[in-house]
Parts: C-alpha cells; structure tokens; sequence
C-alpha cells in the first residue's frame, strides 16, 4: 500500500563541504515479527520503548475492526500482543488509521492520533492504556470548516507544560491557497482532551510560512517547539523548519530549495531532532545534489539546522554509484549511546529492488550503511521503512517496515549495534534564511 497523504503538494552565507559515505560489514539484522493482517498490516511508524521495558506501536491497517489498524505490544524478543483494533465501533467513530506512532505520558498512559475516523470522519486524538482501554480523546473538524484541523499523521508529543502537542496536515483556517482541505495546524491538547489550536499554516500570502505539516514537533532545550512542514516556504511548494512557541507565535526558520536545483534538499516528511550539542537534526524526502536516481527529483538530504536558522546539508543520499546508500529518507533520526545518528531511507540500497536501508550518520556528515533490506528472499527481512529508530535499554535498534516479511505486509525488527545504553533522542553546506515572526493564530 502507498503513502497515504492530504497532498503531495536566503539570503546569506554559502559554505561548501564534501560528505561522503563508507560501507562496512552488514549489521545482524533480526526479524521480530511479520504482520499478517489479522494482527495488523502496513506499520507506518516507528516504536517506542515504554517504562515495562516493551515495544509499543501502530499499524496502519489490519486488525480484528473494519481493517482500521491496530495498536500493538510486542516484547524486544518478539512476542506479540494487540492492544486494539480501530474501526471496532460503528462508522469507526473510535478512529481508524493511525499512521502515527504513541507517545508515553506521566500518566502511564500511551497517546497517539488517527487520520481518519472519528466522529467527523477527520481524524481522532485517543489514550490507551498499557492493557488495552481506549479512550477517543478528540474528534477533528468538530469546529465549521475544520477550522480545529483535519487529517493528523504526525505523532503528539508530551511537553513540559504536561500538554500534548501535534500537527494535523489539512483543515485550520485558511483554505484560500489549499482548497477545502486547509493548509494544516499547530494544535495543543490536554491530557483531558481539551484541544486549542494554535496555528494555522498559509496565514502569510504564497504560504510563505509553510503549509501540510507531516511530520511531528520536538521541544528543544529553549522551551520552543520546532517543526517541518512538507510544502510551503518562500521558495515554492517545497517545505520549510519553523519554531512556534506553546503560545502560537511561529517564526519560519528556513525555506527549502533556496540553493539552485534544491541542493539543499526539499519536502521534509519527518519531525525534527535535538542533538547532545544543541543542534537540530532532520531529513528531506527529496532534494540534494544527486538526481541521477529518485526520478530525478533528487533522493534527499541528512541536514543541521541551528535554533536561529543555519542550514547545514550533512550529506546527499545516492552519492554511492547505483545508489547503494539509499535514497528517499521519509523518517527522522536518533542519536544513539554513541554520540551517532540513526536513521532509515524509504528507497535505493545494495541494488535489491531499491527496497531501502539503515544507516549511521556522524555529526560531521560521514554516513555508513548498516543494512539494505530485502537481502533475503522474497524480501523476508522487510522492505521500505517510512518510520524512524528507536535505541532500546538493550543497545539494540528496532524500527518496523512498511512491507515485506513472511506476510508481505511490514515487520518489526531489531539490529544489533555495539554501542549500549540508551539513546539520547534527537527526536557541508549552509544558509542562514532571515525568518519572520508570524503573529498567533
């Protein structure tokens, strides 16, 4: 099944770096589970370790409800459990499709979005318990026009307000330039399930600020939150990073494709991550020096990003010939016990049928594939992973696909890794892009 989506719609200082890549030895890659629909199908996020030391995640379809999907446990050994399956309740008024991945509060209690369902059809923010229980927090386009936002894909994250914050990739109040759908929004939501919110994109002419946000937030150290969205910017429909503050003033950090040919990358599908040295940390799907492969669109970028808005692109995907590096990297990175980044491309790899792989990625921008997927037969091992890494207690990296294993229909993996200790999450050329304040939504 493809990716689903809403639509698949500079000035400064210039310094240019080599990047470069090196391969090594394949990981030991261990194939946890495989979907087979009736326990979920099509995994399209990532996992999260929680505080009983399992796995926690979503599948996109599948499950014992109307093939809503499912929200699922599963040990670092590989036992299964489903907690859930959406579209359990008529006309899937509890939800249906959460393309997003859970979030842990200090409740204990898991959080999570769908993007559809709901009482309105648009999409739904719900709790879950560790045991199963869930609790339909929010349905979108409640409000006229789905002015509270419509179709979220991005997962919540729980602040240090004790608020959750997210993005939903359509509805908001400005529809001029987005039609009917609406252009995305910035929204905070209690535990209670209060939702306000705080911003809606394209409230500057042209989209300037951006618009259909995919990817989630992360609270950086300052207190601020900090974003992406997936078209937008002043450059054209080709995506920007934005702060916005918990009360709603965003301010448009950098607009892609500033450089000729988007050499410094476009449409970032991925949240942001912060980084022991302070830094910000993302991906773009496409863009980058390297158009030989990827349709020509480019195969996409590893990029630095400081808080004030300096832009550094760490390294071009399919810089190996056949591009044998991977290529299209849809997921956000982790930074690993090792001072590493982690990270997945959707495409490309080792010439298997560009199915995609695992890579390292050192702050300098020296990147090593770790492993190309679907070097097995039949593309046992999995194949096209859209979700990120996660380094468990273990040292281990686990990580679903989207398809592939035994059933064809995604997995739950792990990789070894040398390094121990848990990681620290993150959730060369540069430009420095002169943002603007945008005023509260």
């Amino acid at each position: 099944m493809s990716k689903p989506s809403w639509v698949k719609r500079i000035s400064a200082a210039l310094l240019l770096c080599a990047t470069s890549a090196i391969a090594m030895p394949a990981q030991t890659l261990t194939t946890l589970h495989s979907f087979d629909v009736t326990d979920g199908a099509n995994p399209y996020a990532g996992l999260i370790q929680a505080t009983d030391g399992n796995l926690y995640g979503t599948t996109w379809v599948g499950g014992a409800g109307a093939n809503g999907g499912t929200v699922f446990k599963i040990t670092p050994s590989g036992t299964l459990t489903v907690l859930y399956s959406f579209c359990s309740q008529t006309s899937c008024t509890d939800g249906m499709a959460p393309y997003a991945g859970l979030v842990q509060a200090t409740d204990g209690n898991f959080y999570g979005t769908t993007t559809y369902g709901g009482a309105n059809g648009d999409g739904t923010v719900f709790r879950i318990t560790p045991s199963g229980t869930l609790t339909t927090l929010y349905s979108f386009c409640s409000q006229s026009n789905c002015t509270d936002g419509r179709g979220p894909e991005a997962s919540l994250i729980h602040a240090d307000d004790g608020n959750l914050y997210g993005t939903t990739t359509g509805g908001g109040t400005n529809t001029t330039d987005c039609g009917v759908l609406g252009c995305g929004t910035v929204f905070k939501i209690t535990l209670g399930g209060t939702l306000t919110t705080l911003y809606s994109f394209c409230s500057k002419g042209a989209c300037a600020d951006g618009e259909f946000p995919q990817g989630g937030l992360v609270q950086a150290t300052d207190g601020h939150l900090y974003g992406t969205t997936y078209n937008g910017g002043v450059n054209g429909m080709n995506g920007t990073v934005f702060e916005i503050t918990t009360s709603g003033a965003l301010t448009t950090l950098y607009s892609f494709c500033a450089l000729s040919s988007c050499t410094d990358g476009k449409l970032p599908e991925a949240a942001l991550v912060q980084a022991a040295d302070g830094n910000l940390y993302g991906t773009t799907y496409q863009g980058g020096t390297n158009t030989a492969g990827c349709g020509g669109s480019g195969c996409g970028t590893v990029f630095k990003i400081t808080t004030s808005g300096t832009l550094t692109t760490l390294y071009n995907f399919c810089s190996q010939s056949n591009c044998t590096d991977g290529g299209e990297p849809a997921a956000g990175l982790v930074q690993a016990a090792d001072g590493n980044l982690y990270g997945t491309t959707y495409q490309e790899g080792l010439g298997y049928d560009t199915n995609g792989t695992i890579f390292k990625i050192t702050t300098a921008g020296m990147l090593t594939t770790l492993y190309t997927f679907c070097s097995q037969s039949n593309c046992t091992d999995g194949e096209h992973s859209y979700a990120g890494l996660i380094q468990a207690i273990d040292g281990n990296l686990y990580g679903t696909t989207n398809g592939g294993g035994a059933n064809g229909w995604g997995t739950a993996f792990s990789l070894s890794l040398s390094v121990t200790g848990p990681a620290v999450k993150l959730s060369p050329t540069s430009v420095t892009f002169a943002g603007h304040r945008d005023d509260k939504c």
